[in-house]
């Protein structure tokens, strides 16, 4: 039952929204429950149809409801939308292999680093394209923008950075960037008269690594244990920087726990060293709260945070940020001061608008469901049809999975074997510096670009691929 409240400033279609969404997520309206229609309750409340109307446009949005043309709102599934124990007489499964027509067509393309366009809010984009573009007059478009980049803009990111991942910064210490490795490359002019050797995760990042080298860094490669980086290996390195990704490991999928967090603030505090730390997907959460970030345990002394939109909204955008320490502010401004801002003035406005409007917020609730989604069919899959072929790291979080094999497959058998059957996976090896120490029997799924039937039958296919009966 909805009651609204006419004593407080929230707005009765916000009222309207959060209490239908509460009911959802507490399962008292289940999957597939039609919505009462917007007349009804509209009548039934006392108010106008556009404030109904409004509630449940938001709830669609954010995929709580789908809207049905011509038959009304209906409730999805957001806990547990695929059950297929041994019920599978509703999916869709290939039921023979056609070596040279698979050949020709993929049916499954599990590539890294592609976002499905059906999850870009293309509409809303475009309405705050043109605020945005309104918003801009001549005197903006004929002088070089902040070199850190719009204060406004700036200004919501610490905001978000505070609410979503604790990190407490002002809007002095963001700097924008035009991704990760103009956010990589400043940082290694920065540090250039300072350190001469940087530690990197392994595996981890390649391309973290490589610009660094191209900066004339050393680098040295620390081993993970299953909860992350090696504090010990570190801490006998002569290394005083480190490059990690704690919050989702690229590409293994740990998370570090913040006992080796503290550990490693600790190594940064007694080498009067430099955490670099990229939180590359940390919106992308499906079974937990996101983990707070590295920056928000200490003062930000010894830690750099970097974050991305090109996980969460788009890598087309090249837009990304770095929080920098307050005792680094000083050299920064000194060295950068006729740095001018890697993004387009027109870019950041957008982004302004989209974050300032709540857009942001929503579309990341939005993409938490979806991907949810397919991980959680994708998890249920690989443990259906594969559990005894493969284990899976990584899970719970992020675009991507990596599978090893427990079938004496080799990382080029699992790919060759899979291209096979149509389906493209990707080699883990490439992500480690040094291949001798690596298992050569894992490979590399994103789901981030594959619709859900895609999805289904690149499994089964898999599945198949990967049975040792079948050479």
């Amino acid at each position: 039952m909805i009651i609204l409240n006419n004593n407080i400033q929230t707005p009765k279609y916000i009222q309207i929204y959060e209490q239908l969404r509460d009911e959802i997520i507490r399962g008292e309206l289940p999957e597939g429950s039609k919505l009462v229609s917007t007349r009804y309750l509209a009548e039934s409340l006392a108010v106008g149809r556009n404030t109904v109307e409004k509630a449940y446009l938001q709830l669609s949005s954010e995929g709580y409801v789908e809207s049905r043309v011509g038959s009304g709102f209906y409730v999805q599934d957001i806990h547990n939308i695929f059950s297929l124990g041994n019920d599978k007489k509703n999916v869709e499964f290939p039921t023979e292999h056609k070596g040279s027509e698979i050949q020709e067509n993929i049916i499954c393309n599990f590539q890294y680093g592609h976002l499905s366009p059906q999850d870009f809010p293309q509409n809303i984009w475009r309405k705050v394209s043109m605020k945005a573009l309104a918003s801009l007059n001549a005197e903006d478009m004929i002088i070089y923008s902040d070199p850190k980049g719009e204060l406004q803009l700036r200004k919501k990111l610490a905001e978000y950075l505070r609410k979503s991942r604790g990190v407490s910064c002002s809007a002095e210490q963001i700097i924008l960037c035009s991704g990760l490795e103009s956010a990589l490359s400043l940082l290694s002019q920065l540090f250039r008269n300072t350190y001469s050797q940087i530690a990197f995760e392994e595996p981890g990042y390649f391309g973290a690594r490589e610009i660094f080298e191209h900066n004339g860094f050393n680098t040295v490669s620390v081993s993970l244990e299953k909860d992350g980086v090696n504090v010990t290996e570190l801490e006998k390195s002569s290394a005083q920087v480190i490059y990690v990704t704690p919050s989702h490991q690229f590409p293994i999928g740990a998370v570090m726990p913040i006992q080796k967090r503290l550990l490693l603030l600790e190594w940064a505090a007694k080498n009067n060293g430099i955490i670099i730390e990229d939180d590359y997907d940390s919106e992308l959460r499906y079974n937990s709260r996101p983990i707070p970030s590295i920056s928000s345990v200490s003062g930000n002394d010894n830690v750099i945070y970097i974050g991305t939109m090109s996980k969460s909204l788009s890598p087309s955008l090249r837009v990304s940020y770095m929080v920098m320490p307050q005792k680094w502010m000083k050299r920064y401004n000194e060295e950068f001061k006729l740095y001018q801002s890697p993004v387009s003035i027109i870019q950041q406005r957008i982004l302004y608008e989209f974050i300032s409007s709540g857009h942001f917020e929503s579309h990341l609730r939005k993409l938490c469901v979806i991907n949810k989604r397919k991980h959680d069919l994708l998890i249920r899959l690989i443990h259906e049809l594969m559990s005894d072929k493969v284990v899976i790291h990584g899970k719970n979080a992020g675009l991507h999975i990596l599978l090893e094999s427990t079938q004496g497959l080799t990382e080029k058998e699992m790919i060759d074997r899979a291209k096979e059957y149509g389906v493209l996976v990707y080699p883990v090896s490439i992500f480690w510096h040094d291949v001798k120490y690596y298992s050569n029997n894992m490979v590399l799924l994103s789901f981030g670009n594959v619709s859900e039937k895609q999805l289904i039958k690149g499994i089964e296919q898999l599945s198949k691929a990967w049975n040792n009966t079948i050479y």
